[in-house]
């Protein structure tokens, strides 16, 4: 049903903010280059005020992931005349400061992460008391409401983190590796517990540096290593999936690499047979639909969710999958 709100969402923006020719074969191509077009010259597609949003993340610098997420939210933004602002820490202080900052400059709508929840709670509070409607993305679906935002987009990690369970156990996976490249981030945590939960054979948390790769690959290979009867290997985010790899390669180890997220990489990746799986979480739909949610909130005071969370994932990717999904990784809108 989550799911089902969402693309109301997507219908529901359409339809308010363009009129498609008929229903002739050829509706579908008129509309996306109509699409393209109003993105290249950056028109939008609505009439309504140039609101502001802000969106403050957890991101480190160098995460793919979060470059997807923009994505999504600037071709929101251009569609519905709203004026963008994007920062990003991955210190939760810092973070929290990020949104004091949104809200001081009196942003009419503010999109917030909560991978640490107690470190934002004050400002994300704040935020809301000052009348700005607030929407949580990707971490946080747990507090975002105690909090008073109108809703959370993303997936529940600890859901997430059981299908992986379920997945390693198809492929016969019987002692795994679950790499968390963010300490204190309660997401992580959760996707790694869901996963153990799960997993019917033996696993392992390692705790790595995200912000350096060379740490994160000679981690993984320390640990693979020494030892050798570890047959998979799970990491949160997919730009940590090629360093699994190569510790894989060094370590003449044996085990799977999968991994959370999803980019043009891991895709190309998976088609080679150098990946096992990923888990998605559409991260495009992310952005696009909290920046969307929050035109349609200040347009016409529509919600979604009912109070509960919109579920962008988890989808199970694998090379069978990877074919299809290729060409939108390459344009970075999945």
């Amino acid at each position: 049903m989550a799911r089902i709100r969402t693309w109301v969402s997507i219908a529901l923006a359409g339809a308010l903010g363009v009129t498609l020719a008929g229903c002739s074969s050829t509706g579908g191509k008129r509309a996306e280059d109509a699409r393209k077009a109003q993105s290249a010259q950056g028109r939008a597609a609505v009439d309504t005020p140039r609101w502001t949003v802000a969106m403050v993340t957890h991101s480190g610098d160098g995460d793919t992931f979060w470059d997807i997420v923009q994505n999504g939210a600037k071709q929101a933004a251009v569609k519905d005349n709203i004026k963008f602002l994007y920062s990003h820490s991955d210190q939760g202080q810092q973070q929290a400061q990020l949104v004091d900052a949104a809200v001081d400059k009196k942003v009419d709508g503010l999109i917030v992460t909560l991978a640490k929840p107690g470190a934002m709670k004050a400002a994300v509070t704040r935020a809301v008391k000052a009348g700005i409607p607030v929407i949580t993305v990707n971490s946080g679906s747990e507090d975002s409401k105690k909090f008073g935002a109108i809703t959370h987009i993303g997936q529940d990690e600890t859901i997430a983190g059981e299908a992986v369970g379920d997945e390693l156990n198809k492929r016969g996976a019987k002692k795994a590796l679950c790499v968390l490249h963010e300490q204190g981030n309660v997401g992580h945590e959760q996707r790694c517990a869901g996963a153990k939960k799960n997993f019917e054979g033996k696993m392992q948390n390692i705790y790595v540096t995200g912000t350096n790769m060379p740490d994160v690959q000679s981690s993984i290979e320390a640990k693979l290593q020494s030892d050798k009867k570890i047959d998979a290997v799970v990491t949160l985010g997919a730009p940590f999936a090629d360093a699994a790899v190569k510790a894989k390669t060094d370590s003449g180890s044996k085990a799977e690499v999968d991994t959370f997220d999803l980019n043009a990489k891991v895709a190309s990746s998976l088609k080679a047979g150098t990946l096992g799986f990923a888990v998605d979480q559409q991260p495009y739909l992310q952005g696009y639909e909290a920046v969307d949610l929050l035109w349609l909130n200040r347009y016409n005071a529509d919600v979604l969710g009912g109070g509960r969370p919109v579920l962008t994932g988890p989808q199970v990717i694998t090379e069978k999958d990877a074919a299809a999904l290729e060409k939108y990784t390459k344009r970075e809108t999945r």
